[in-house]
């Protein structure tokens, strides 16, 4: 039996990411960026009500966004909601075949003949540029508080991805040029050292970091409980988008204990209000619907809290 090779699953468990360049095509590129600016626009100007606001890092987000001069918006939330312009065309993305393989191969699954689906419909969503001002994310692990002791941490750790194992593939995919993630590599298998622990929570360089730096059509797939933080620099109030990252998470469907671990990391986004509509379904294969049925098995999304504060 001929033992398929796994470049991008030992990179990220190595490393705790993996950048996968030309992940579109400069084709694909130009009608991503293209949508994906009407969508800012449209969400900076009032007409979508789901965005990430400045000076907020983690939800629940304000519902009115910031002014312009106060650094406005630096996310726009729900690309797949139907009510979502261009939504098919971000559904396109999300269900195709090279983000699903890649998918796959991360967290080792292979597609079951009998019609069973895997994966879950997660998250995508888009981070952009704030206006007039930059802005910093501090340094943190997406579903471990920085307030734990190491004893609790490194439980946290093996059982967010018990013998490596991962719940879920996370990615950002650059329509611009983009290096905003810095991230410490190997830190997603470990405690944090004592100078990260006693390091600033903006702290401008701690050892052995990395900035990941993209070019347009690069995708870096990524352990969400590694170290890592954003540093995104603000754009000329009206100018062109300098930033348009689309970022997405894809879940692996596990048993009712392995839900829980996601339904908090995930339902926070207040994905679960919507995702269960009828005018939901995307029309683009019976994958996509059994995606998103596993995403609707697991509830609204109703009291299950946040995983971080701030």
């Amino acid at each position: 039996m001929t033992i398929q090779p796994t470049p991008h699953l030992d990179a990220l468990q190595r490393d705790g990411f993996v950048r996968i360049p030309s992940l579109l095509t400069p084709e694909e590129v130009a009608q991503f960026r293209a949508i994906a600016s009407k969508a800012t626009t449209l969400t900076r100007t009032g007409g979508w009500p789901h965005f990430r606001t400045v000076p907020k890092q983690f939800p629940p987000w304000p519902t009115t966004p910031p002014p312009a001069s106060e650094g406005g918006i630096w996310g726009v939330q729900h690309l797949l909601h139907p009510e979502m312009p261009n939504r098919a065309d971000f559904a396109r993305f999300y269900f195709s075949e090279k983000v699903l393989t890649v998918a796959e191969e991360l967290l080792g699954v292979k597609r079951d003949s009998n019609g069973a689906e895997p994966l879950v419909m997660e998250l995508f969503n888009l981070l952009v540029a704030p206006e007039t001002k930059d802005f910093e994310l501090r340094w943190h692990r997406d579903d471990i508080p920085e307030t734990v002791g190491p004893e609790e941490e490194l439980r946290l750790l093996e059982s967010k991805s018990p013998q490596g194992k991962q719940s879920h593939a996370q990615y950002n995919l650059a329509l611009c040029p983009d290096a905003s993630l810095i991230v410490v590599p190997g830190s997603h298998r470990r405690v944090r050292t004592e100078a990260e622990r006693k390091a600033g929570p903006y702290e401008a360089e701690l050892p052995g970091q990395l900035v990941v730096e993209l070019q347009p059509g690069d995708a870096v797939f990524y352990d969400s409980n590694i170290l890592h933080r954003g540093i995104y620099r603000g754009k000329a109030e009206g100018g062109e988008e300098t930033r348009l990252t689309l970022h997405g998470s894809i879940g692996l469907k596990g048993d009712e204990a392995d839900g829980k671990v996601r339904a908090t990391a995930v339902l926070q986004h207040g994905v679960g209000a919507w995702v269960h509509r009828d005018d939901a379904a995307f029309g683009i294969g019976e994958r996509a619907e059994r995606m998103r049925a596993n995403l609707v098995s697991m509830g609204t999304g109703e009291g299950v809290g946040f995983s971080l504060q701030g």
